[in-house]
């Protein structure tokens, strides 16, 4: 049979036939094509002559019903920013149902109670889930590191007759069934320039090129066995390799140009996925989480309505921030909103001053706006602005030259950053949960050991930067073509020995020695002594110590940044075997 016979039986499953006519309007399908599926079903046994279900074709309804459900709930939401930066997404409410709710609900009332819901981030806030509806959570520890295509891998071994949901979907009608004879991928009819796929007249779903529309990939899909069969050793096989630990489970479903399914089309106002703020303002414009205290900085800072800010866009998530774009009468502007657990680790009063301090100096762009209780910072968006790039000789230079200027301004602020007293404070906050690396504590007496050699030299102390990461060192265009240098994202910044801008950079760019020597021999133009360089040294490996640790804190908070980490504790190691090495005797 052909999807269109399978379609034409479910109708006919649905209600008992009456005439052709009728189950052209009930099935969607030309009369012409009503009659040929009709004629077919009856030659192959499925309806009797007077179009009624055989046990033929009830025995394959009972066969290719539905068992489970899969509901793909790990992921942070970025895209929801400013209104879920601490709920996930799928708790989202929309006329007061949360979405997973409306989902499982929806899935109960076409018979099917085996669910299961891989979950990640803020995990324990659905723990409630298994009590009031009977499902299964399963943890995705790597949620913050590896995308959907992993989550499913989880459960992969349950994929049977199975539907598979993401969590930000909220379906007008229920979109499930107690019965189904083919497997399908959902989409919209709504064009989209982020779809990767079309609908072909078959029914096919093709890829699309970067350049072209495609259907708006709703994310619902139903796996019948042999369709399943194939997609857990595709996921399975791709779950394994780090090329795809940025993917969504939708990468397994190709066989070459095509997804494997057939497409299931759906009207766009039957099923939203909802991945922005804006989506949301429209279909619930009511929503207590319309509220937020973002948009009403914003309000109050352009004198606006909530309504005349449009064309909220988050950028990708930083390491500690969350930041989005937005326009207010036509401008541009970036609004930071700070990520979880900085209030523990930033001084916000200390960071305005910073910003007092180094404001019309050309440094960076002064902030429109800084909140300097709670963080919330928004500046003017900057044209064709890339990041430096810390392998690319042009840019080191002009970054060094940068840093290099900033620190012979000489700049004062009434704080200083406490490298050590950091290092202290990150431990203390892991509220004594041992450090993962089983040899922390021979290191950190290493590291410690460097610190008479750094305290007993002579030391220039101005505004340092700290947070000299390449990503911080942002390249934009002028109108002349040529490109021009700021500093980002001044958070850390205080009172220091500038030298600690270097080490930072360094671990920041992972460069290994002769990379790290090269980038000194730069920064002093070839005139760096044996004792700064060896203090440098010191301060690599203090610095690798204290992000390894920022990295543990972090971790305590169910964000992972375990290859950065591991790599910021190797720099701890290393470079104390370095600094030794090159202190002079």
């Amino acid at each position: 049979m052909n999807i269109q016979d399978f379609d034409i039986l479910s109708s006919v499953n649905r209600a008992p036939f009456s005439n052709q006519r009728a189950l052209s309007e009930s099935s969607g399908y030309s009369l012409g094509a009503v009659n040929r599926s009709l004629r077919s079903l009856q030659e192959t046994g499925y309806l009797s002559a007077d179009c009624h279900l055989t046990q033929k074709a009830r025995k394959l309804f009972r066969k290719n019903a539905p068992r489970n459900a899969i509901i793909l709930a790990a992921g942070i939401g970025m895209r929801m920013i400013p209104i879920n930066q601490f709920s996930p997404k799928a708790l989202i409410e929309v006329n007061g149902e949360k979405l997973i709710e409306r989902i499982i609900r929806q899935l109960k009332d076409a018979g099917i109670s085996d669910i299961t819901v891989v979950v990640g981030f803020m995990k324990e806030s659905f723990d409630y889930l298994i009590d009031e509806f009977g499902v299964k959570l399963v943890v995705n520890p790597d949620y913050s590191i590896k995308n959907n295509l992993y989550s499913l891998s989880l459960v992969a071994d349950t994929i049977a007759n199975t539907y598979i949901i993401p969590s930000d979907v909220w379906c007008k009608t229920n979109p499930f069934s107690p019965y189904e004879l083919y497997s399908w991928y959902m989409v919209s009819e709504s064009p989209s320039f982020e779809s990767d796929v079309r609908v072909t007249r078959k029914r096919e779903l093709t890829r699309v090129s970067d350049c072209e529309t495609g259907n708006t990939m709703i994310g619902i899909a139903y796996l019948l066995e042999e369709d399943a069969s194939h997609l857990r050793t595709k996921i399975h096989e791709m779950s394994g390799s780090r090329l795809h630990e940025h993917e969504y489970w939708e990468a397994a479903l190709y066989r070459g140009a095509k997804m494997f399914l057939p497409a299931r089309v759906t009207p766009p106002e039957n099923v939203v996925e909802i991945n922005t703020f804006e989506q949301l303002r429209e279909l619930d414009s009511n929503s207590n989480l319309l509220k937020s205290d973002a948009l009403d900085a914003i309000c109050s800072v352009f004198q606006c309505h909530q309504e005349d800010i449009t064309g909220i866009t988050v950028l990708k998530k930083g390491m500690t921030n969350r930041s989005f774009l937005f326009t207010v009468r036509n401008n541009r502007y970036i609004m930071r909103i700070p990520g979880e657990g900085t209030d523990q680790l930033i001084n916000r009063k200390q960071e305005a001053e910073v910003y007092r301090v180094i404001a019309g100096r050309g440094l960076c762009d002064d902030p429109v706006y800084i909140n300097p209780e709670n963080g919330y910072k928004i500046t003017k968006y900057l044209k064709g602005i890339r990041n430096a790039d810390p392998e690319n000789e042009t840019d080191l230079h002009q970054c060094i030259r940068a840093l290099r200027n900033f620190h012979y301004m000489h700049l004062s602020v009434s704080h200083r950053f406490d490298l050590f007293g950091q290092i202290e404070l990150y431990e203390s906050l892991k509220a004594g949960i041992p450090s993962v690396y089983k040899d922390y504590k021979k290191t950190k007496q290493q590291v410690y050991s460097l610190r008479p050699y750094i305290d007993q030299m002579e030391k220039p102390c101005c505004l340092t930067h700290i947070d000299a990461v390449p990503d911080n060192f942002l390249f934009f265009s002028l109108p002349d073509g040529t490109e021009d240098l700021q500093l980002t994202d001044w958070e850390y910044a205080g009172m220091q020995d500038p030298h600690l801008d270097i080490a930072m950079w360094c671990v920041y760019s992972f460069y290994d020695k002769s990379r790290i020597d090269h980038m000194i021999d730069l920064y002093f133009e070839g005139q760096c002594t044996q004792e700064i360089r060896a203090k440098i040294y010191c301060y690599i490996a203090a610095s690798g110590l204290l992000w390894s640790n920022w990295c543990e804190y972090k971790a305590t908070l169910g964000i992972e940044f375990s290859e950065y980490a591991m790599r910021q504790y190797r720099y701890a190691k290393d470079f104390y075997h370095y600094a030794l090495e090159e202190m002079p005797k």
